[in-house]
């Protein structure tokens, strides 16, 4: 059974910095791309960073580029997430996505795999 569980949330303060892990299991996946999106009330899932299975490249929306870094350790079949100058608009629910994307990494439907979320919550 493929699961994904996310870590790592929290209430931080605004410029503050949190790291949300991955962790999955029930399969390797070292070939599947790994992504993060996330989901503010009201609002759709929205793409925020993604890693090729090769290590060749990692991907960022526009709104985290410069503060957000993922990487992934494939030994350990997890991806990471370090968030610093974090905003009051990157509260949200993140989560976390694996799959065989075959044409865009940002959007949600190429992912097979999803966690369950977890809340991170920036206060002014």
């Amino acid at each position: 059974q493929v699961q994904l569980v996310e870590s790592g949330g929290g209430l931080v303060q605004a410029g503050g910095s949190l790291r949300l892990s991955c962790a999955a299991s029930g399969r390797t996946f070292r070939r599947d791309t790994m992504g993060w999106f996330r989901q503010a009330p009201g609002k759709e899932r929205e793409f925020v960073a993604a890693i090729s299975w090769s290590y060749a490249g990692t991907y960022y929306a526009d709104s985290v580029k410069g503060r957000f870094t993922i990487s992934r350790d494939n030994a350990k079949n997890t991806v990471y997430l370090q968030m610093n100058s974090l905003k009051p608009e990157d509260t949200a629910v993140y989560y976390c996505a694996a799959g065989w994307v075959l044409s865009s990494r940002e959007l949600a439907n190429e992912y097979d795999y999803w966690g369950q979320g977890t809340q991170v919550t920036v206060s002014s």
